[in-house]
């Protein structure tokens, strides 16, 4: 790998390791569209952030657990869900052509945004007591998440946010519970694609060994130096901020052929 992307891929790593921490993102919007342009395919691109998530996210999730904003509540069973669908997610990307990737990558994100502006409860925290999640959302919406976000490399942080943001939690909480529910999207995704590509030189699959190291040198530190300055950003300006974060990674990929 030539050292300008080496460097590349470091300093995206770094802001990796903060939007974890900041928004729960575990790394999926921000590595997928850098190793797209690094590689210029997209199934390893999305191995490759799947990969990244696994650590990215475990290492925030431990930092999260010692603040103590993870609620074990609004975690099981929806995390077992979430998993049930990132089986199924991952093997479905595995036979779906690139472009198809991403297109649907690029929607996803528009779909989200516009549900964030359009619905009430996201930019405004709706409720001063948080609800309980219901039975259909911890099932049925679980699997669909987990589906989603394996086969698009996500993480799930785009749903799950929402979601638990709308049930009356504040942003702090709800990207925290962000980390610990991509994990096993980022577990299984990554075990899924290591065995469904062919291979090559420095590669495992679709992950590209490489990549992954380069933006975890930049994510695993940035993650210990982040977590202290979540619980200092006001509710609504950390929600225009996660917002504005996807709007910028839409931008991205709509410019990266």
């Amino acid at each position: 790998m030539p050292e300008v992307t080496f460097l590349v891929l470091l300093a995206f790593g770094c802001l990796t390791g903060v939007t974890t921490v900041l928004f729960g993102f575990g790394g999926g919007f921000l590595t997928v569209p850098v190793v797209v342009a690094v590689t210029g395919d997209m199934h390893v691109a999305v191995a490759t952030s799947t990969a990244v998530m696994v650590v990215n996210s475990l290492a925030a999730t431990v930092a999260q657990a010692r603040a103590g904003r993870i609620r074990r509540s609004y975690v099981w069973p929806l995390i077992a869900f979430i998993a049930l669908g990132a089986a199924f997610g991952s093997l479905a990307a595995t036979r779906l052509p690139e472009r198809v990737l991403h297109v649907a990558f690029i929607a996803y994100l528009v779909i989200t945004i516009v549900d964030c502006l359009a619905r009430n409860g996201f930019l405004h925290r709706p409720l001063e007591t948080p609800r309980k999640l219901g039975p259909v959302t911890r099932t049925a919406g679980g699997v669909g998440i987990g589906a989603v976000a394996s086969a698009l490399g996500v993480g799930g942080s785009v749903m799950t946010v929402p979601l638990l943001r709308r049930s009356g939690l504040p942003m702090t909480e709800a990207t925290a519970m962000a980390n610990p529910l991509s994990a096993p999207v980022a577990l299984i995704g990554t075990a899924i694609y290591a065995f469904a590509g062919t291979g090559s030189a420095g590669r495992a699959g679709y992950v590209d060994l490489i990549a992954a190291a380069a933006l975890l040198c930049g994510s695993i530190p940035a993650i210990a130096l982040t977590r202290r300055l979540t619980a200092r950003i006001p509710d609504r300006v950390h929600a225009i901020a996660y917002l504005a974060m996807l709007a910028g990674v839409t931008i991205a990929m709509i410019v990266t052929p």
